[in-house]
């Protein structure tokens, strides 16, 4: 499996022909493959059907084997596909009538959960197999975003009608952001155990509950967020799903005036949660990673044209990649529009140039991930027009 996953995407790299030297974005007909002439690095497109095509969100794991799953949205109709990162051969997964969400994938069985009004289902990316999964009691109409490690529970959260009233009247994140911290209404965690088709409450709170993850390697460890705004809340928090008393545990606590931590992750062993954080806001950035057992946290400093709007860590946890961001983020970068690649030297980062993002609108958050094997950098961009899927080659 190593040896397959290596050849993965560096049989991408592998080709008859040298690439062309482009501009990243320049022409809104890129070739499949090019060199990004500012980085020297290279850059192909994973996928190529006509559409919107959209890889997960940056803490979704999108990988199955050495299959990337997406959506793809072709004349309204928005289903999940895979991309063979060997091959980039493209295959239907889904065939819903009805608007789908959720962004979750069950490595150890090769299946993808998602929702259609209140119904959950599951789908193997092998047979296609299609099952029902739970269906949400009339009193308690929630959503799913997170399987846990053994792929035996589901964690989501409930919000109020009129919470989704707030929402419904307010579909803008400018209008509805703080209307929602504001107005404390109760939200409750929840898990689904997927063999008895059980629902069990965990905690309600009356705050903005979101970002709803499970850890990347303790089934009964459930990582959650007070959203609203960052200055304003101690954000992440992680629940013991198999204990009784169900105590929240917080995981960085600010300590100065405006400090701002969130964009939450658990690292690939789970043993870290990482994040970013600004003490304070918009003035020193850094990288922070807390232990979940020993609550003991590290930092890396990175300069304000480095700071991203998500970090991500490679498989080996050796490597940080970064998506950027444009002059209107919090940073205020004047030259962050780059797919960074971070190396830890002593207490901060040493930044490489990956992908030149200046023709890319950052409205369209690149999300990346790094590839099963380490060795691609996976994001999503528009800098040809439409919404696509690339990965450019992190090299040695």
């Amino acid at each position: 499996m190593k040896n397959q996953l290596f050849a993965l995407l560096s049989g991408i790299s592998l080709t008859t022909t040298a690439q062309p030297v482009i501009e990243t974005g320049s022409q809104k007909n890129m070739p499949a493959e090019w060199i990004d002439a500012s980085t020297h690095h290279k850059v192909v497109r994973l996928t190529n059907k006509p559409g919107s095509n959209a890889s997960f969100y940056f803490h979704n794991n999108p990988f199955i084997g050495n299959k990337m799953v997406f959506y793809s949205t072709d004349s309204n109709d928005k289903q999940l596909y895979t991309v063979d990162l060997t091959t980039r051969q493209m295959e239907q997964v889904t065939h819903q009538r009805s608007p789908m969400s959720g962004e979750i994938t069950g490595a150890k069985g090769h299946n993808v959960y998602y929702q259609i009004k209140d119904s959950v289902f599951v789908t193997n990316i092998d047979t296609k197999n299609t099952q029902l999964v739970f269906v949400f009691p009339p009193g308690f109409k929630a959503g799913i975003t997170t399987v846990n490690a053994d792929e035996t529970l589901l964690g989501g959260v409930w919000s109020t009608d009129a919470e989704k009233e707030i929402f419904k009247k307010n579909p803008e994140k400018h209008d509805y952001f703080e209307r929602i911290y504001e107005a404390r209404l109760p939200r409750t965690l929840f898990v689904i155990d997927i063999r008895s088709k059980q629902l069990r409450k965990l905690f309600t709170d009356s705050a903005w509950l979101n970002h709803v993850q499970f850890s990347t390697t303790d089934p009964g460890l459930l990582m959650f967020c007070h959203e609203g705004p960052w200055h304003k809340v101690d954000r992440i928090w992680t629940i013991d799903v198999n204990k009784t008393s169900r105590a929240p545990q917080l995981m960085h606590r600010r300590t100065m005036d405006m400090e701002i931590a969130g964009h939450e992750f658990f690292s690939p062993d789970g043993k870290t949660i990482w994040f970013d954080l600004q003490m304070p806001r918009g003035e020193a950035f850094f990288v922070a990673g807390t232990n979940v057992k020993t609550l003991q946290e590290k930092k890396y400093r990175l300069q304000r044209d480095e700071w991203s709007i998500h970090f991500t860590l490679s498989p080996d946890q050796k490597l940080f990649a970064g998506d950027g961001g444009d002059p209107g983020q919090v940073a205020k970068a004047p030259n962050g529009q780059w797919i960074y690649l971070f190396r830890v030297n002593g207490d901060h980062f040493v930044a490489e140039k990956l992908v030149n993002m200046q023709h890319h609108n950052y409205k369209l958050e690149p999300n990346v991930h790094f590839s099963p094997d380490g060795k691609w950098i996976i994001f999503r961009a528009n800098f040809e027009g439409g919404q696509q899927v690339y990965a450019v080659e992190v090299g040695s």
